[in-house]
């Protein structure tokens, strides 16, 4: 569920809040509109996914809307500070940099699954030590699949919402952990804190167990490799065709704090009024039609969009990166 298109990122020194900074409302009514985005498309196809969303666009806004493909997620940032974009469709991390470095507008927050962010969730095959209650079965609506929980995790349908659970990483001292590179928030970055926030020493307190992707931290835990595995929510459904009875070997039993997917920020240079517009039909794309909604998630891997921007959640994202950037 987390192969996001526009989940992985750039890390750049973060240091302040984020200054959401409204558009001027003093600003001229613009004759054209740039957005720059890394599409889930390339070469050929690129033109063919891309040109109908800025027809849509421009032709919602009466202006000329035209789409620049970037390389990366940092491109997409350095592009709106150039200025040679107005709007950009990026990461949480780029998000953060380009408000907190040219004072963009977070307007949309990008949905998958019906979420706009997802927890990292502590897996174990050690139940009896890290729960205080008995593991019960929840639906992971996503799968479709029941799997376990435990501490009041979930309890009918699973929705993963944390931080829950965190304080059982206190009992962590000496065990193995599987974790992954570090550059992943769900596999590595978000555990990391929330054991310091347990007053463990990960250097020293608990055995790292590196592993590469979602899927082996899961069958890391299921294997006996590590006493407890992070991975994003709910990553055992990646392997329940390998692993039938994962949900015994593996059970749930904390989230951290949410990590958010990416979304849309705009220059400070539109005005109030075009930012609205925007903002509206943007809100409004995926719904518009049914080929918008498949052009939508072709193009940028995702569902909808949605105007509650969380702005605490890109707030903390901010906060962790820094820990990870120095």
């Amino acid at each position: 569920m987390r192969k996001s298109l526009l989940a992985a990122g750039s890390v750049a020194i973060l240091g302040l809040g984020l200054g959401l900074a409204g558009c001027s409302s003093a600003a001229e009514e613009p004759d054209s509109i740039t957005i720059s985005l890394v599409p889930s498309v390339q070469g050929e196809d690129l033109a063919e996914a891309l040109d109908p969303l800025t027809e849509y666009l421009s032709d919602g806004l009466g202006i000329e809307v035209k789409g620049v493909v970037a390389d990366n997620y940092n491109a997409t940032v350095e592009a709106l500070g150039a200025d040679q974009s107005q709007v950009i469709i990026s990461d949480a991390g780029s998000l953060y940099n380009a408000i907190k470095q040219y004072d963009a507008k977070l307007i949309l927050r990008d949905v998958r699954f019906g979420a706009t962010s997802y927890a990292a969730v502590a897996y174990t095959n050690n139940p009896d030590k890290y729960c205080d209650d008995e593991p019960v079965m929840a639906t992971y609506a996503a799968g479709p699949v029941e799997l376990s929980y435990c501490n009041g995790l979930e309890d009918g349908t699973a929705t993963g919402q944390g931080p829950k659970g965190l304080e059982h990483l206190a009992d962590a001292k000496g065990a193995k952990v599987a974790l992954q590179a570090a550059t992943s928030p769900a596999g590595y970055q978000y555990p990391i804190v929330a054991f310091q926030d347990q007053g463990l020493d990960t250097d020293t307190d608990i055995e790292q167990i590196p592993v590469e992707g979602n899927n082996n931290a899961v069958i890391a835990v299921a294997n006996g490799d590590a006493e407890i595995g992070f991975a994003y929510w709910d990553a055992r459904v990646t392997v329940t065709d390998e692993i039938p009875d994962i949900a015994d070997k593996a059970v749930a039993f904390a989230y951290t704090d949410m990590i958010p997917n990416g979304g849309v920020a705009v220059s400070d240079s539109l005005s109030d009024e075009t930012v609205e517009k925007l903002t509206q039909l943007l809100d409004d794309y995926a719904d518009s039609s049914d080929e918008a909604k498949d052009i939508m998630f072709e193009l940028v891997g995702l569902s909808d969009w949605t105007a509650d921007t969380a702005e605490d959640e890109i707030t903390r994202y901010g906060e962790i990166l820094e820990k990870f950037s120095n």
